[in-house]
């Protein structure tokens, strides 16, 4: 209903990269909480970073529906390393749009090759949810700027090159009082906290940052001053969309291994696969995968319409993040007290599934953005 011949090649090319290099890795790189340079490079003579950017801008040039199956596949193999991907989708969006031709030339192209690594720096101690509450700030110094302020549990954050930091440059006007910069974490001011250790998708790192006094030219600036919050909603779509991706990705690994665990494990003299129970939640787990995918493609398929998909991609991300916990529990159910054991792919899964009902906006946040659409253009919008 969605796909189109180029869509499953690319589908079918990242789903054999998943298989043949992140699967194996996925259970050393949780335990070791290792960083994949080496995979992110392969990824990245893929075409597996910046999906949507233009090929006049060095991009694949691909649509939102691609992006969508991208995350999904590679988060089969490990969905830390589907996140990494969603990461760079969401900061070359944003320079795509909102960026000059010097900052595209000056960051893109390493971006996209995996020869800079980015974060993407909202969250703060009095920041979460509530964006409204961030304290960093960036002051006026003659034609540049002075960045000061903490970040906190930042996607790459221990390893980025590069952070987009969104910061008020008025205390006054609110959401209109805040502003995106590029900033380069190589240079003096700009400190890291130590690696934060995480229950599930291990091998994302993320920690906090310090901004001291920290001395930004005027072409630092992303877009126009005022606008960061707008700029940082209008990828949040999209980002629902990856997230809700990754986490269908979660739930197909988890059947898959459910299937093989039931159809080989013997009890009472047959598979355990022959007993109902078991089939139940296998049936479960398959029907929820199979809704979850259907929402996250058509929710992508508006985007690529230029339809107002707010609601759809919410939808899509509440659903697909509560069908990744549920139903990778029921996947360490069918292991049984294996499911429970550290080297069980299951058991990663389980753990990897939950912050998928948290990032990119809670799935309580989600389900206000539905009533909120619902209540405003009703239910048949």
């Amino acid at each position: 209903m969605f796909l189109n011949e180029m869509h499953r090649q690319v589908r079918d090319m990242t789903r054999s990269f998943a298989t043949d290099v992140i699967r194996p890795m996925a259970e050393e790189l949780d335990r070791e909480e290792r960083f994949p340079h080496e995979v992110y490079k392969q990824m990245a003579g893929l075409g597996l970073f910046g999906i949507c950017v233009p090929e006049d801008m060095g991009g694949p040039g691909f649509d939102t529906v691609t992006y969508a199956l991208v995350m999904e596949e590679l988060s089969r193999g490990y969905a830390s390393v589907a996140d990494q991907c969603g990461l760079v989708e969401l900061i070359s969006t944003l320079l795509v749009r909102h960026g000059t031709e010097n900052q595209r030339s000056k960051w893109l192209a390493d971006i996209l090759k995996a020869e800079k690594l980015v974060a993407y720096c909202i969250t703060e101690p009095e920041a979460g949810t509530d964006v409204s509450g961030i304290r960093t700030s960036a002051v006026r110094d003659g034609e540049g700027w002075i960045l000061n302020g903490d970040k906190i549990w930042i996607h790459n954050g221990p390893v980025a090159d590069v952070g987009f930091v969104l910061a008020r440059t008025d205390k006054a006007a609110g959401h209109r009082g805040m502003s995106i910069f590029i900033v380069d974490f190589n240079q003096e001011g700009v400190e890291r906290g130590p690696k934060e250790h995480k229950m599930g998708q291990r091998a994302s790192q993320v920690g906090a940052l310090a901004f001291k006094d920290v001395s930004l030219p005027a072409d630092a600036l992303l877009g126009v001053e005022g606008r960061g919050f707008h700029m940082m909603m209008s990828v949040l779509d999209k980002g629902r969309v990856g997230i809700a991706g990754l986490a269908v990705g979660i739930g197909q690994a988890g059947l898959e291994a459910a299937v093989e665990y039931a159809a080989q494990r013997k009890q009472f003299g047959k598979s355990i696969a022959e007993f109902q129970g078991v089939q139940w939640l296998l049936a479960d787990i398959a029907k929820d995968v199979e809704a979850a995918r259907l929402l996250v493609l058509s929710a992508a398929s508006m985007i690529d319409a230029g339809e107002d998909a707010t609601k759809a991609c919410s939808i899509a991300k509440c659903f697909a993040g509560d069908m990744a916990v549920a139903r990778s529990a029921d996947a360490v159910q069918v292991f049984g007290g294996s499911g429970y054991i550290r080297g069980f792919e299951v058991e990663r899964l389980y753990r990897d599934a939950k912050i998928t009902q948290i990032y990119e906006g809670t799935n309580q946040i989600q389900r206000m953005i539905i009533a909120r659409e619902l209540l405003a253009k009703g239910a048949a919008a």
